[in-house]
């Protein structure tokens, strides 16, 4: 177990992905570096910020590297066992909104976490994975999406798509509206095995895909011309991406139950959002379309 190299590739990672949102966007990401109390543990982080940009209207890109004495219950899902104990975390994160409603929200996580008890092993595993959340839906985009989530994962063995792939879908669902919160994508948690060297690598191949998965489809998309009708659809499906952070999302439940820091925890939600009691999309229509057609659980590649 090589904690340094973990981070000196996560930092890596974030700013190649900074470059690269900028060059789309060509507005500057804020940079808030923050540091932990160090009476809940210490560590800190990066919390790269653009808003009010000509493509985003929000992008979050954080990386963090913290520590705590007592593993939040978020944390230590798949092992309770190992609740209470100190540890260590890092990761990046990040959520990018855009404005244009043709173009797709899209998140993607990638995580390795220490559980630490004095006279025992320390116990470590990986975490992480990306998934697309449009609000019109385009069957080239979700193929290609779930295309470069499958190349990603090849390297690792034929059976590891198919069962991240269902893990995203059965993750990312909101079980008060019983619908998918976008198209999925692919997740993960809980990773140790075979060994630390492949586990590292399958968070590397995950993370070094992210923006093939997704720029292909900002490209196509981000000249598409909309109104105002788009605009509040937009708006009101951003309303179930509010829901899932913050009654489901584990990372969000991890961040606010060990302390963190909440702006940057907080900065997935999206600037614009609405909610409307009850509303239903008109039969035949694009916003119909979404959910009859892109909300349901399918293999995008056969």
């Amino acid at each position: 177990m090589d904690t340094a190299q973990v981070k000196h590739y996560l930092e890596g990672l974030q700013t190649r992905i900074i470059d690269a949102l900028t060059a789309l966007d060509g507005k500057k990401f804020g940079r808030d570096a923050w540091t932990r109390p160090p009476e809940i543990g210490g560590g800190g982080g990066i919390t790269c910020i653009l808003e009010d940009g000509a493509l985003f209207e929000r992008a979050g890109v954080g990386f963090s590297h913290v520590f705590g004495q007592g593993l939040p219950p978020s944390a230590s899902v798949a092992r309770p066992e190992l609740a209470g104990r100190s540890y260590e975390a890092l990761g990046v994160s990040l959520v990018l909104h855009p404005r244009n409603p043709f173009v797709p929200t899209v998140h993607m996580n990638v995580r390795f976490f220490c559980a630490i008890k004095e006279g025992a092993a320390p116990v470590w595993w990986f975490g992480g994975g990306m998934d697309l959340t449009p609000y019109y839906g385009f069957d080239e985009d979700a193929r290609h999406f779930h295309q470069t989530c499958r190349d990603a994962l090849a390297p690792f063995g034929a059976d590891v798509h198919p069962k991240y792939k269902k893990w995203c879908d059965d993750y990312f669902y909101l079980k008060h509206r019983k619908e998918p919160r976008g198209i999925g994508g692919i997740f993960y948690d809980d990773v140790h095995g075979p060994d630390f060297d492949t586990c590292f690598a399958l968070m590397q191949s995950v993370g070094d895909h992210f923006l093939t998965a997704y720029t292909p489809i900002v490209q196509r998309r981000r000249a598409l011309p909309y109104g105002d009708n788009e605009r509040a659809f937009q708006a009101y499906r951003r309303g179930r991406y509010v829901e899932f952070n913050l009654v489901y999302d584990r990372g969000t439940l991890f961040g606010l139950q060990s302390g963190g820091r909440a702006e940057s925890i907080l900065m997935s939600l999206p600037p614009v959002v609405n909610w409307r009691y009850d509303w239903k999309p008109e039969a035949g229509s694009r916003e119909a379309e979404l959910y009859e057609t892109f909300l349901v659980a399918k293999d995008w590649l056969t």
